[in-house]
């Protein structure tokens, strides 16, 4: 077997590892590469192989940096089956859907001026037609169902708990009379994460391809998380203020909605209007409902026991869906809570948010994920006090909270855990999707714990086993 690393090689975004298994190629994740929009178009116009040489791809969940390009990849001839749990298969395709659009929205705004200049035009990397074809693709299958999506691969999804529906993926394989586990951990969740259910670590495993974000970082428990995020919310509610938070439309819009819901109810915090402003948003708190049995045990108890019965709905809450109930938004009068996509704050209905409020100081501008290198995320998370927004420069006068332990990746501490659990079998390790300052901490304490054969191999580079 031979592992082709495509994408997420030494950096966290564009997910694609190609493993080519007795003859046949079998694609594991098709992500959108993501950061300086310059670089972007290119490294995701071109694919690093043949899409209509695939035999399969399979997709650990839905998150546009480990799906995002399926859509290019349709739109180049690959027709396959693309397998993933029935929560992803559901979750990708709206996520796909609202990914094309917004190709063509951008490629329309770019048009206009690159018309005005006599330059040529730019068509967008995909549209909503490409989208529609990869729902065709989709393959939705439970967790724990054996699946051969190649000749001598018998796959299977295990829960990750990272957004609903994420899954490490463990493929048993038979090439030339060997036999061997590979498993893959998509991305790693965390314990006692809301709404989720824990990830399971790996067994019996020869190979372990999986993902280092925070390699070189341990996060704060859920419950700290939990009590400051309350804690920021509160202060600007008590200035009169504000809280405008970027968030990916699915899992941490949700995760947020659950813990406001549970602080609101608790009389943790006033009650002060909440706002869900992002159709994709929305449309994926529906699939979300859609999917209870994904629901951890906390969280059904946490229904049984509430009056609205809804764990991501309660009275003070609002999803706004059309563009007038967004614009509509900027006339309410007192603090109130904002959530909008996308969470690292370079496109969408997020920017109208922050345009409107950054420059007040009784807001506070709460960033709870992992942002990109040169996004404006990153650049609030940094502080700065110039920004730049549709092209007009604003000074930063809101306060800029940073909610670290939200996040749904595993710490460093989980990534030790998640790796010894293959300590006895592994024979090597290879750590994808994180950049170089997560990678060298995680590899050094690797070492530390008696797995030597640990690799961050470079993109577009090969491994074979």
């Amino acid at each position: 077997m031979i592992i082709h690393f495509h994408g997420a090689a030494r950096t966290v975004t564009g997910s694609q590892h190609l493993l080519e298994i007795n003859g046949h190629k079998l694609l594991l994740e098709c992500g959108l590469f993501q950061g300086r929009r310059q670089d972007t178009y290119e490294l995701n116009r071109h694919f690093h192989f043949d899409p209509t040489q695939l035999d399969a791809v399979i997709l650990s969940h839905a998150h546009i940096d480990h799906s995002g390009n399926l859509p290019h990849l349709a739109k180049l001839g690959y027709d396959g089956p693309i397998y993933a749990t029935k929560a992803t298969a559901h979750l990708g395709n709206i996520m796909l859907m609202d990914s094309g659009h917004i190709h063509e929205a951008d490629a329309a705004y770019l048009n206009k001026k690159l018309a005005r200049r006599g330059e040529p035009l730019v068509e967008p990397l995909y549209t909503q037609v490409d989208a529609a074809m990869v729902a065709q693709c989709f393959v939705g299958l439970p967790y724990e169902k054996e699946f051969e999506p190649t000749p001598g691969v018998a796959a299977r999804f295990v829960e990750a708990g990272h957004i609903l529906g994420s899954a490490a993926v463990v493929l048993d394989i038979e090439e030339k009379g060997r036999k061997f586990r590979l498993w893959f951990s998509g991305d790693i969740g965390r314990r006692d994460l809301p709404l989720l259910r824990d990830p399971v670590l790996p067994i019996d495993t020869d190979y372990l391809l999986m993902e280092c974000t925070y390699g070189d970082k341990t996060h704060r428990d859920p419950q700290t998380a939990f009590e400051e995020f309350r804690e920021v919310v509160y202060k600007t509610v008590e200035r009169g203020g504000k809280v405008i938070i970027p968030a990916f439309a699915v899992g941490r819009t949700q995760e947020l909605v659950y813990y406001l819901h549970q602080m609101i109810d608790g009389g943790d915090i006033p009650r002060i209007p909440v706002f869900v402003d992002s159709p994709l948003a929305v449309n994926a708190t529906d699939i979300f409902h859609a999917h209870p049995e994904i629901f951890d045990e906390e969280t059904k108890d946490f229904l049984r026991n509430d009056k609205h019965r809804a764990a991501l709905g309660f009275d003070l809450l609002t999803y706004t869906r059309s563009v007038d109930d967004s614009k509509a938004i900027n006339d309410v009068e007192g603090p109130a809570v904002i959530i909008s996509a996308s969470g690292m704050a370079e496109v969408g209905r997020i920017l109208h948010h922050l345009k409107n409020n950054i420059e007040d100081p009784l807001n506070t501008i709460m960033i709870v994920s992992w942002q990109a290198p040169y996004t404006l995320g990153r650049r609030l998370a940094d502080r700065e006090e110039r920004v730049v927004i549709f092209g007009k420069p604003y000074r930063r006068r809101a306060e800029v909270a940073t909610i670290g332990g939200l996040s749904a990746h595993a710490g460093q501490q989980m990534l030790l855990e998640y790796a010894e659990a293959a300590k006895d079998k592994v024979e090597k390790i290879f750590l994808v999707h994180g950049e170089e300052r997560g990678a060298q901490p995680l590899m050094e304490k690797l070492g530390e714990a008696g797995i030597p054969e640990v690799y961050f191999p470079d993109a577009h580079t090969q491994a074979e086993i």
